[in-house]
């Protein structure tokens, strides 16, 4: 007889972890690792929802974008709904990530917002001329050195670095705009500030729309027989880079540089979750 009395079935979907950047240990979220599968999370089951549980502090505006058109599209195509619920952070590009969802729910001390596009580096040109050091950059291509932080920094360079930064949050803001008609509810100055807030202020701001999770969201929503099935998200990347280790310390330049870069990487993902203070 309990054959017969089992729930439907919502696949869960995790999407955890920077957005497009990556490190040996936290694989970035991009559409080329996680397009199998988001496909498998809308056609597992005949369950007209999809849970889709968010934990990221952004990234990369392009990946961001490409996620949420692809869910956005499965959902139309599959005739399934949505409910996203935010974790520990759903900022920047992982906020992108949320409007993915026809219904936004988050944990009371989840941290939600900050839609706005940031840019950071340093200057290091006075420090390379206190060492006696001489920058020599040979471009073909008027702005090809543009915003390099070992030269000073040119008016022009900081401008069409600034229009760009415009044009990509004008793109966010039409997004967020299209996906929470009729619900946000602060002015554009304070949404669209960059600003982040907890789950109750972003819950007045209409930028979710409850406090709640995962499991109890779905019982209301499917019953309290209701199952819920994580979508396997394949890390194969990890292994393929951990195998790199001993020819670094080997000596390999190759792959000397590659770690290094997962070392920036790391530095780099490590920042944007302690703005969050995570």
């Amino acid at each position: 007889m309990s054959w017969f009395n089992r729930g439907p079935v919502v696949p869960v979907l995790r999407l955890s972890g920077a957005i497009g950047m990556a490190s040996p240990l936290r694989p970035g979220l991009s559409l080329a690792a996680l397009a199998g599968p988001i496909e498998r999370a809308f056609s597992m089951s005949r369950a007209e929802s999809v849970a889709v549980v968010i934990n990221s502090p952004g990234g990369s505006p392009v990946q961001s974008s490409l996620l949420f058109k692809r869910m956005r599209q499965l959902a139309e195509e599959k005739g399934k709904r949505i409910y996203v619920f935010c974790e520990d952070v759903a900022a920047s590009g992982g906020y992108y990530l949320a409007v993915a969802g026809d219904e936004i729910y988050a944990d009371p001390s989840s941290i939600i917002g900050s839609i706005g596009v940031i840019s950071a580096s340093f200057g290091l040109d006075r420090a390379i001329e206190k060492l006696g050091i001489t920058r020599r950059v040979y471009t073909a291509g008027t702005h090809k050195g543009s915003l390099d932080p070992f030269q000073p920094e040119k008016p022009d360079d900081i401008e069409r670095l600034k229009s760009i930064q415009r044009n990509v949050h004008d793109v966010f803001i039409g997004v967020v705009k299209d996906r929470r008609v009729g619900r946000l509810k602060g002015p554009n100055t304070e949404l669209f500030s960059g600003a982040f807030w907890s789950a109750s202020d972003a819950l007045e701001l209409g930028l979710i729309d409850g406090i709640s999770d995962v499991r109890t969201k779905m019982r209301e929503v499917h019953g309290e027989n209701v199952r819920l099935r994580v979508v396997p998200v394949e890390r194969g990347w990890l292994a393929s880079r951990l195998r790199k280790l001993p020819s670094v310390f080997g000596g390999s330049e190759s792959a000397g540089l590659a770690f290094a870069d997962d070392l920036v990487s790391a530095i780099e993902i490590r920042a944007l979750w302690s703005r969050f203070g995570l």
